[in-house]
């Protein structure tokens, strides 16, 4: 799955300048920081959890140069790829302060795949990307854990990848990763805002927490200054024996197999999935010109994360939902001749999901009315 760079041959010797035996030898690449003994061997880690997420097309085994997957064109009449490319940003460094890894994967499949699948596109395979100041096998292995485990929630493959070792540019425990993923949808089953219809019900699908969007914010107002909190540390407002940490490393909810499953069984116009820009800025992108989503506030309550980040930082009501998911990952809009068996549908894939609103006439934008359910 994952391959490690490689050294060129050195070019020029290197004085040992021991002032002594005046020997030269060659500078290795280990000199420079980069082991590729440790690359091998994270790979080796990394092959049984990659072969759990492979699907029937996928031709080959792990550690080639490029991943292979082969199109069944019986299943398809006009099959469109649809592709996403993703990361799982500075949630990444409360993953590296806890030393937990095996959860920032799933984030980062999750934001990919759940964006394929909004256009109606069933996610094929992912291929990921880690960058990390020194390759740790133990730490790559359950980072790529955490991937295969979002892979299979999600039914695409794990196709391949590559891990790069930047002694110098990132410190030893630090470390970036991306993905980028394929799907593909029939070209007459694409949802696009042109199916959105006068009437059609809003229905908001629970999420787990704050996803992966707006850790920036969350670690300025709980992690710096003067009243930052522990990790560490259970606080009361959240209602929970889980720490802090622990708290804001629940992964992002996937829901590819329930919006595929919907689409299936219902009427659905189109999908928006509620990441960086809170419901506001992401149902807005579904709509057509000429059409409103009225959304009310009043239909759930959102998690107690963001009453401790809101209360914390002193947050706008208006600059949290233009940051957060406020509790809801995903909408979907379906016809309204629909709707109770979109919502029955959900309930029986124990999603969490409620009518939250409707489209009217408008302009193409988001009215949120109502306040949020307290208490």
């Amino acid at each position: 799955m994952t391959q490690t760079e490689r050294a060129e041959t050195p070019f020029q010797p290197w004085s040992a300048g021991n002032g002594r035996s005046g020997r030269k030898r060659t500078v290795t690449y280990a000199d420079s920081g980069v082991s590729i003994h440790a690359g091998e061997q994270a790979v080796e880690l990394l092959k049984p959890k990659v072969q759990r997420t492979l699907r029937p097309e996928v031709i080959g085994g792990v550690g080639g140069f490029a991943g292979l997957f082969r199109l069944d064109m019986k299943k398809y009449k006009q099959p469109v790829l649809a592709s996403s490319a993703d990361g799982v940003g500075t949630k990444l460094t409360v993953a590296q302060a806890m030393d937990i890894h095996d959860t920032v994967g799933i984030d980062l499949v999750a934001m990919v795949v759940d964006d394929l699948v909004a256009c109606g596109a069933e996610p094929l395979f992912l291929l990921d990307y880690i960058a990390c100041g020194e390759v740790v096998p133990e730490r790559i292995s359950e980072i790529a854990a955490g991937i295969a485990d979002g892979c299979r929630a999600a039914g695409c493959a794990l196709l391949g990848g590559e891990t790069a070792e930047h002694p110098g540019v990132m410190r030893p425990h630090e470390y970036d990763i991306s993905g980028t993923g394929v799907g593909v949808v029939e070209a007459d089953a694409i949802l696009d805002r042109e199916n959105v219809q006068l009437g059609d019900v809003v229905i908001a699908m629970g999420s787990s927490g704050l996803h992966s969007n707006g850790f920036s914010l969350v670690r300025h107002v709980l992690l710096a200054g003067s009243g930052r909190l522990r990790l560490d540390s259970i606080v009361e407002e959240l209602g929970t024996q889980r720490s802090l940490g622990e708290e804001l490393l629940t992964p992002t909810r996937i829901y590819a197999k329930d919006c595929l499953a919907l689409v299936e069984e219902c009427d659905v116009r189109v999908f928006a999935h509620i990441t960086g820009g809170g419901i506001p800025g992401n149902l807005c992108r579904v709509l057509p010109d000429g059409m409103d989503a009225m959304v009310d506030r009043s239909t759930w309550r959102p998690q107690p994360i963001f009453d401790l980040v809101q209360a914390r930082g002193r947050i706008e009501a208006a600059d949290m939902e233009s940051t957060f998911n406020m509790g809801v990952g995903m909408m979907a809009v379906v016809s309204a001749e629909d709707a109770d068996r979109a919502l029955a549908l959900l309930a029986a894939r124990k999603v969490e999901a409620w009518p939250v609103g409707e489209i009217v006439e408008g302009t193409g934008t988001v009215q949120m009315v109502g306040s949020y359910t307290r208490g």
